[in-house]
């Protein structure tokens, strides 16, 4: 039975679902999850210890004091602890952080999508990328926040996580229940692979989309049978026969994908599944997972280059109209314009080096409409 090491850190209300699951996945692990208040970590990881234990599972569980902010504490305890893999759920805000204001507004800030927030999400994994650099250790680094974005700007100073969890994953088993539907076949003879960015992943199972950049393709025991299919009639169904419930609660569908994941990379399963920002790739892709990390894993009608154009197409509906060679985001002006007309935060083109300072006008600006 393998024994891995695992730092988890960020045990908000996604973290805590995935959590939750991790400490059930077979092998007893050790886990130690990181935070600032030690308080509410040592009774939370409690209640996921003893649920776990009640299924009898045996996962080790211990706290302590961190704070990512503070980078070189950050890779002093990586270097003690010495961890197979790092979970990262950590976010200065949280993404429905606009439901503390009127409707109006808050709808109005979320017609701009995820790409402005870009700084709130960036920032901490930055820092945790950069501890992880100083440690001089090899991690497989698994990153819970935007990472379809978040992982190619930190490739581009080598500081990319391993992965991402989530996004375009969380569509397939209800795509997999319409396939089979529709074909009239059992579920577990088919397979979907998707290369697709998070705004048509999200957006995909909330309402129909019309030519959005996306690639799918159905598989009956491992024969090819995309032409078969009529798309449009699968894809109407997440919005409502097989709509799910969204929000905190939803936040399972999140957690279970990053389970696959780490056990994939934990106990080497070779897993294929699907998970944005693979080894630093824009978006999302269908890839294998095993003890090694993750290896894009594309339908071979699909090169590579392709599937970066449709996720970089998708990116650019969520905000983020390109990544510079140096890190650098230039943000999409459509989008900024909204956060501009309500809260007077203007940020067109934001060096990686600044993005604490944008955190923080963003968080200042924001707060100063939350008290109108």
């Amino acid at each position: 039975m393998s024994l891995k090491r695992v730092l988890f850190i960020g045990l908000g209300e996604l973290g805590s679902h995935i959590f939750d699951l991790l400490v059930r996945i077979p092998g007893r692990h050790s886990f130690l999850v990181g935070g600032r208040n030690l308080g509410y970590l040592q009774q939370r990881t409690n209640l996921s210890l003893f649920s776990a234990l009640q299924l009898g599972c045996e996962p080790n569980v211990a706290c302590v004091a961190l704070d990512l902010e503070h980078v070189e504490q950050t890779a002093e305890t990586i270097a003690v602890f010495q961890p197979n893999i790092i979970v990262c759920a950590a976010t200065l805000q949280k993404k429905e952080v606009f439901q503390d204001l009127p409707s109006p507004l808050a709808k109005r800030l979320l017609s701009a999508q995820l790409g402005p927030r870009l700084p709130w999400h960036l920032s901490l994994i930055y820092k945790l990328m950069q501890a992880v650099k100083m440690s001089g250790q090899t991690i497989h680094v698994l990153n819970a926040i935007y990472p379809d974005v978040v992982n190619p700007i930190l490739a581009k100073v080598d500081l990319a996580p391993t992965t991402g969890i989530g996004d375009l994953a969380n569509n397939v088993p209800a795509l997999r229940q319409a396939v089979a539907g529709i074909l009239n076949v059992p579920r577990e003879q088919v397979d979907v692979r998707l290369i697709m960015s998070r705004y048509v992943s999200y957006w995909m199972s909330r309402h129909p989309l019309k030519d959005a950049p996306l690639s799918f393709s159905v598989f009956i025991n491992g024969v090819d049978q995309t032409s078969e299919i009529d798309r449009a009639k699968v894809f109407q169904q997440l919005p409502s026969t097989l709509k799910r419930t969204g929000g905190g609660v939803g936040n399972i569908m999140t957690a279970t994908s990053a389970a696959v994941v780490f056990d994939g990379v934990v106990n080497d399963t070779g897993v294929i599944t699907h998970v944005p920002g693979p080894n630093g790739l824009p978006g999302g892709y269908p890839a294998r997972v095993d003890a090694q990390g993750v290896e894009v894993v594309l339908p071979e009608k699909i090169p590579l280059q392709t599937a970066i154009h449709i996720n970089e197409s998708g990116l650019v509906l969520d905000g983020i109209e390109r990544i510079d060679e140096d890190g650098a985001v230039l943000f999409a002006e459509q989008e900024m314009s909204v956060f501009r007309e309500v809260l007077g935060y203007d940020c067109r083109k934001m060096p990686l080096c600044e993005v604490d300072d944008w955190a923080k006008e963003l968080q200042t600006k924001y707060h100063m409409l939350v008290r109108l």
